[in-house]
């Protein structure tokens, strides 16, 4: 598994959750909503500077994007990307071959 942040993303990320270098953000999965990946099971984010294991990073500008390993199981061998729809005004999370999923 991949993990893909694009430079909007990022960007949005820093803006809205005020990140600076050295920060960390962490994906998990939420018991609840939909994904193309796991029915009845979403995408969540949150900033945590204590990671346990992680399982996949990405790094730009310093700060670091991150699943732990005890989630991967929810990408079933997917990569993640992360996009921000400037239009939408939100993140896309695309899974490698499926459709987007808002947030």
């Amino acid at each position: 598994m991949k993990l893909n942040l694009s430079p909007a993303a990022i960007q949005w990320f820093k803006n809205e959750m005020e990140l600076q270098k050295g920060d960390m953000v962490k994906f998990f999965i939420q018991i609840y909503g939909s994904s193309p990946v796991q029915k009845g099971y979403s995408l969540g984010f949150t900033k945590d500077n204590e990671p346990i294991d992680i399982g996949v990073q990405y790094e730009a500008d310093g700060i670091v994007f991150y699943v732990e390993e005890s989630d991967l199981w929810f990408f079933d061998g997917h990569h993640l990307n992360v996009d921000y729809n400037e239009e939408k005004d939100e993140l896309e999370y695309t899974y490698e071959g499926v459709s987007p999923q808002k947030r």
